[in-house]
Parts: C-alpha cells; sequence; structure tokens
C-alpha cells in the first residue's frame, strides 16, 4: 500500500465514511490530512483516525461535536507517551547507580 491515500481510496477503505462525513471531520479539524496541489491525502494513522471518529459515532452514539474533545485527548494522551518514552531512554542512558536512585525515588510514596 502506498504511503499516501486519495479522498477517494479513503471513502474505499473506511465503509462507513461518507463523502459528507469526511468534509465535516476536515471542516471540524478532527483528521489533519497532506496537502497538496491535488488536494488531501491521507497517511495510515489519518485512516486509523477516520475509522475511530466513526465507530465512536456509529456504535457509541457520541455527537460529533463531541469527537472534537475525544480527539484533543487522545492526542495529549499520545504526547504523553512519547514524553515518557524520552523520559524513559534518557534514564536509560545513565549510569546504574544514577538509574537505582532514580527508581528508588519513583518508588517512594507521593512520588
Amino acid at each position: 500500500m502506498s504511503e499516501y491515500m486519495t479522498e477517494e481510496d479513503v471513502l474505499t477503505v473506511v465503509t462507513r465514511l461518507s463523502r459528507p462525513r469526511l468534509a465535516r471531520f476536515l471542516e471540524d479539524d478532527l483528521v489533519r490530512p497532506d496537502r497538496t496541489s491535488r488536494g488531501p491525502v491521507f497517511r495510515q494513522i489519518d485512516v486509523a483516525r477516520l475509522t475511530l471518529l466513526c465507530e465512536l459515532s456509529d456504535d457509541l452514539e457520541i455527537d460529533e461535536t463531541v469527537l472534537g474533545v475525544i480527539v484533543a485527548l487522545l492526542d495529549e494522551l499520545h504526547g504523553v507517551r512519547q514524553d515518557l518514552r524520552t523520559i524513559a531512554r534518557a534514564i536509560e542512558a545513565q549510569p546504574p547507580d544514577l538509574r537505582a536512585r532514580i527508581g528508588a525515588l519513583l518508588r517512594e510514596p507521593g512520588a
């Protein structure tokens, strides 16, 4: 599969997605495809997000206006996870004695 998908490709792959719904998701900035001279192109992460948005709307009957809040929280959570991985890599690169002291501090109550 290509790295990028056209709008037509996305509408074929995400079967619950209609053209008007996709337009609303784009207008509401719930999905941010790359823009080209030929129009938007979507990455796999965009397709996954569109699938999730359709599932939340259809299966859980979540109003599309609430989807923006959910997407913002998911984006924030994703950012925090990236930050934690960065911190974990930085700690792992430290000498064993420092890693042990950091580990002990993290196990303290209220840490």
